[in-house]
């Protein structure tokens, strides 16, 4: 490393200056800049990331992250990629969240009104605690898409559930060990195999996928640079709800 590379180095790290606060990791007290989220300041302190370290720019759902304050009761449910660090944090990292998923065929089930019941006969036990919805770092209303899977509502249940990460959270908090998020996989699964309406365009897509229409288009953007492909991004053509109603309305 030339001294060059050494003093951008030091401009780029955060001073004490700039202010720290002190959290802890595994018992281990240590104090971080204001301003790093979870994941980056457990690097700070000197963690090396073996697993549960995800995508590391938010909503993957692997780096499920329990914290409770300095003189609180509460008990806080977070995403550590996502979350800023506050002063007086005990964290715990969950490395995985044992959830088996039940083994299924699709193409042997129907949408009636039992059938996550049957897969999933915990949903019964559910005694509407809302834990599982207080734990969610994504705000979903869990007890509710749990509820409407009970009374056979897939279709509601998949529309609720389906900004899930599956991080774990709601199952790891339940009293009735109910797999919630494979619970809402399934319904969600259900919904778009035999519920939702086709898609008009999806065969014809696939089709051109397999003769090999967009080959040379997916080569040209693997030799973009990222400023290219952030500016491609940027500037992309995105279809009004409207014009896509329009549009299913000429294919038809």
């Amino acid at each position: 490393m030339t001294e060059t590379d050494v003093e951008c180095a030091k401009q780029a790290e955060p001073t004490q200056e700039a202010g720290t606060v002190e959290i802890f990791i595994m018992g281990k007290r240590y104090r971080v800049p204001i301003g790093f989220t979870i994941m980056k300041a457990i690097e700070y302190a000197g963690y090396q990331y073996i697993r549960s370290c995800g995508c590391r720019a938010g909503f993957c759902g692997a780096c499920s992250t329990v914290y409770r304050k300095e003189d609180e009761q509460k008990l806080s449910f977070v995403l550590a990629c996502q979350t800023l660090i506050e002063d007086g944090m005990y964290l715990v990292q969950i490395p995985f969240v044992p959830a088996n998923r039940e083994k299924y065929d699709l193409d042997e089930l129907k949408p009636e009104d039992n059938v996550i019941l049957s897969i999933y006969p915990e949903i019964a036990r559910c005694v509407s605690c809302n834990t599982c919805t207080k734990s969610c770092p994504q705000d979903i209303n869990v007890m509710q898409y749990i509820q409407c899977a009970l009374r056979g509502d897939i279709e509601k249940a998949a529309e609720i559930s389906f900004d899930c990460i599956q991080c774990g959270m709601c199952a790891m908090r339940c009293p009735a060990d109910i797999k919630h998020y494979h619970v809402g996989q399934l319904a969600r699964r259900l919904r778009g195999k035999y519920l939702d309406p086709e898609s008009h365009d999806l065969k014809s897509r696939l089709e051109e996928m397999k003769s090999g229409k967009y080959d040379q288009g997916i080569k040209d953007l693997m030799n973009k640079s990222d400023e290219e492909l952030t500016e491609m991004y940027r500037n992309r053509k995105i279809e009004a709800a409207g014009d896509l109603d329009n549009t299913e309305e000429v294919s038809k």
